[in-house]
């Protein structure tokens, strides 16, 4: 029997960008991540694979990269993104879910996946497909929401908080929001493929005590002191880790870049504004520049 859909966490018609992000109530969180990047990116590549790109806040930030997919499930996030940053060769716009990656096998150089994991309810699912999507040898750089981190720590112990920060399970505390802990991350990592390399400890000064009491420049001072000590031991509210793609996963031959996301063939046909797949007779449209993989709206 197949598989059901894994739900998905849509974003469509959001003002996610504006109502999160706008008027610097972010900023901090922004530049730690900035910090983190900064960390962990490769300085150069040809082939990126940014996974849950909303708006492509992130994107310019991958500055070494010749190329770079960005892929989201909303339209409209995929569209705000080519308003923020252009319709040119160096951007590919990709509508599709990450359970269903439409991308040949090692594809990609390297893959980030930044306040996405947090949406997924098949974790493992997720990070095999990213896996699959990549080269032998890439990078993987990966944030997720951590269960054990202070706050919670705190919250658990004054028994403002029902579940243990301390067990491995996932725990969902807004509809397809889960916060993860860190042993599981890592043996999810290692089961789908990925060598872990070293992990980052970001945004220990999230509360809003801090944001409205200290300036920014002094909270991303400290941000950059503590970050390292995420090789340690992972007490942060979001941990970043740099993995690699280990085992035998061949790289995507020349020429081939989309496969169907349905019947995995690699046989896909432009047709008009749509490629068309002769195996399974599905079409996926290409609209205002971006290739739509959805599999329920396909």
């Amino acid at each position: 029997m197949t598989r059901p859909q894994p739900p998905i966490c849509n974003y469509e018609g959001s003002d996610y960008q504006t109502s999160f992000w706008g008027k610097s109530k972010r900023a901090y969180e922004d530049q730690a991540e900035e910090i983190a990047l900064q960390r962990l990116l490769p300085r150069s590549g040809e082939l990126l694979l940014e996974l849950g790109a909303g708006a492509g806040r992130n994107t310019p930030r991958y500055t070494g990269f010749k190329q770079i997919v960005l892929v989201d499930y909303s339209l409209t996030q995929l569209q705000q993104a080519i308003d923020h940053l252009g319709k040119n060769q160096r951007y590919i716009y990709v509508a599709a879910d990450i359970y269903h990656l439409p991308f040949v096998d090692g594809l990609f150089d390297a893959a980030t996946m930044i306040r996405t994991l947090h949406h997924m309810a098949e974790p493992q699912a997720a990070l095999h497909q990213v896996r699959r999507s990549m080269q032998p040898g890439g990078i993987f750089i990966l944030e997720y929401a951590n269960k054990m981190n202070l706050k919670s720590i705190l919250r658990y112990f004054i028994r403002r908080q029902a579940w243990s920060p301390f067990t491995i399970d996932s725990v969902e505390f807004e509809k397809l929001n889960f916060d993860f802990h860190p042993k599981a991350i890592r043996r999810w990592l290692k089961e789908t493929g990925f060598n872990l390399q070293k992990q980052l400890a970001v945004s220990y000064f999230r509360l809003g005590m801090f944001k409205r009491n200290l300036p920014i420049k002094l909270l991303t001072k400290f941000e950059t002191w503590l970050q390292p000590t995420g090789n340690l031991f992972q007490l942060s509210p979001s941990v970043f880790s740099r993995s690699q793609a280990v085992g035998d996963t061949p790289r995507a031959q020349a020429g081939t870049f989309f496969k169907c996301p349905v019947c995995e063939s690699y046989n896909l046909k432009p047709h008009g504004f749509r490629l068309f797949c002769p195996e399974c007779s599905r079409q996926w449209p290409i609209k205002d520049n971006i290739f739509d993989f959805r599999i329920d709206a396909g």
